[in-house]
């Protein structure tokens, strides 16, 4: 140091407290500026933290939308397939009516036919009953008296 050459102790002192001053004034300043480093750290992270909750957030909102739509076409299946099957049971009652209807008809035209039948076979009968009295009138007409 200057005054330690020159001889004078009190330029000496002057001239290590001024060392030791600008000593503490770089570690101040390194000091702060550490500090001011990881601020800056604790606030982007933070941002992260923030952006992570609020993307963590909109998947969440996205994964319950998603779970409505499926929700929804399938409660849509659901109702299409429910009235499939209630068209498939609406035709097959129709054709079971229908057929009920065809053998309710069938039977009709076979008791009419056989009604016809059994008339024309009463009908040849009396015939028959007639001629038959006739000829045994005709045999023995006292018995007709």
């Amino acid at each position: 140091m200057a005054g330690a050459a020159l001889g004078r102790e009190d330029l000496h002192r002057e001239g290590q407290l001024q060392e030791v001053q600008a000593d503490a004034q770089a570690e101040a300043a390194a000091k702060a500026a550490e500090a001011e480093r990881k601020e800056q750290e604790a606030k982007v992270e933070a941002e992260r933290a923030e952006v992570q909750a609020e993307r963590h957030e909109v998947e969440l909102e996205a994964a319950e939308i998603e779970a409505e739509e499926r929700a929804e076409r399938q409660r849509a299946e659901e109702e299409r397939e429910a009235a499939k099957r209630a068209q498939a049971d609406k035709a097959a009652a129709e054709r079971e009516r229908l057929t009920g209807e065809k053998r309710a008809q069938a039977k009709r035209e076979q008791a009419a036919a056989e009604k016809g039948a059994a008339k024309k076979e009463a009908t040849k009968l009396k015939r028959e009953a007639a001629r038959a009295e006739e000829a045994a009138a005709a045999i023995d007409p006292k018995e007709e008296k």
